[in-house]
Parts: structure tokens; sequence; C-alpha cells
């Protein structure tokens, strides 16, 4: 999967470095022996299940400036995006580069009309989010979109600053629904394989 992530940052050849942040050393060769650099490792601190992405590119960031480089803009691109396409990031960088928004980022809408969602109860039961819009027609809901978990553009000053990404100040560009999937279970594998056949026969006819 990294694999993938790094070609399409190195094919779209809108970037000066493709640094891969870890604190894997397997990862890190693995990184090198595909073109990217891997310059420092990361600390535990910045490795848990509880850093967050805006920390971790802080970090780069940081690291960047130390050494006398001073990056306007940075893009963050996950290791676990299979379905990333680099058209998508041009996409993302034509908007980015009108100068308009702080970040600009990948997503997809839902399937299903959020304002409609409930959730099961300790017994078992059904409650709703919105029970005021029990009543309310599917198709007179407004759409609602969740993040693809595939890359985020932004102002370098930004990322600093720990801007949340979900904010007036950011766009995105949209992907249709059978182009995302996020990974984190096996469940979330053996769809992305399927997706990711799709996705390479639809590019190829």
């Amino acid at each position: 999967m990294i694999a993938h992530s790094i070609h399409a940052a190195k094919e779209s050849q809108l970037f000066e470095r493709v640094i891969v942040s870890t604190d894997d050393e397997e990862i890190a060769h693995i990184s090198r022996s595909l073109g990217a650099e891997v310059p420092f490792l990361r600390s535990e601190e910045l490795s848990n299940d509880y850093a967050t992405t805006t920390q971790v590119i802080s970090h780069a960031i940081e690291w960047l400036i130390e050494i006398g480089e001073k990056p306007s803009s940075v893009c963050c691109i996950y290791a676990t995006a299979p379905l990333i396409q680099v058209s998508d990031l041009l996409k993302a960088y034509e908007k980015f580069s009108t100068g308009n928004w702080e970040f600009v980022f990948a997503a997809t809408s839902f399937g299903f009309p959020i304002f409609r969602s409930f959730r099961k109860d300790k017994d078992d039961g059904v409650e709703m989010f919105f029970p005021e819009h029990f009543n309310t027609r599917s198709q007179d809901l407004p759409e609602a979109y969740h993040d693809a978990g595939q890359f985020y553009i932004g102002k370098a000053s930004s990322w600093l600053e720990g801007k949340r990404i979900f904010e007036p100040w950011s766009t995105i560009v949209e992907l249709p629904r059978w182009r995302v999937q996020d990974i984190d279970t096996l469940e979330d594998w053996k769809r992305a394989e399927v997706l990711f056949q799709l996705v390479n026969q639809t590019i190829e006819s």
C-alpha cells in the first residue's frame, strides 16, 4: 500500500520532496527503496494510536525548518490509501493554488442520509440520532460528506497552527463512493481489494 501512495506522489510531479514519516525501520527501508526520503524516525510520542495527523505533519514541517527550508505548503498522503489517483491530487492542487483555501482534501458523500441514522442502546433497542427527522423525506435532507482518508493539501502555516481541516476555510475534491475505502480492519482490506480491481479495470478501459 505504501508503494502505491509513494508512486502517486512522485507521478503527480507536484512535490519537491516526498518524505515518509514513520517509526518503523522496515517501512523506512521499503520507502527508501521506492525513492522516498526517510530523513528521521518519529518518536514514540508521535507513533501511538492517539497521535494526530496534524501533529505528525507539523513535526515534519518543523524538521524542514530546522534544516533551513521554508515550505509554503505540505500535502499529507496516507499510506493506507490504495485507491488514491494522481488526477485527484492534481485537481486538489489546482483548487489549492487559487489561494482561497487553507486546506483541500478528498471526500465523498454518505450513501444514505445521516439524519435518519440511529444507534443501538444497551438493551438492543434503537434510538435515532436526529429524531426530529423521523418523518422527513430522504430527498429533503441535506447531503452529508465524510473524509476519504486519502490526502490533505494545506498551507504549512495552517498545519503548524493546528487549524482544523473540517472548517469553512477548507474545500474538497469530491470522489465517487466506489473509489473510497479507509482501511482499519480485515473487512476493510477485503473490500479495498475488490474496489482496487474495479478502479484498475475502469482506468484500463
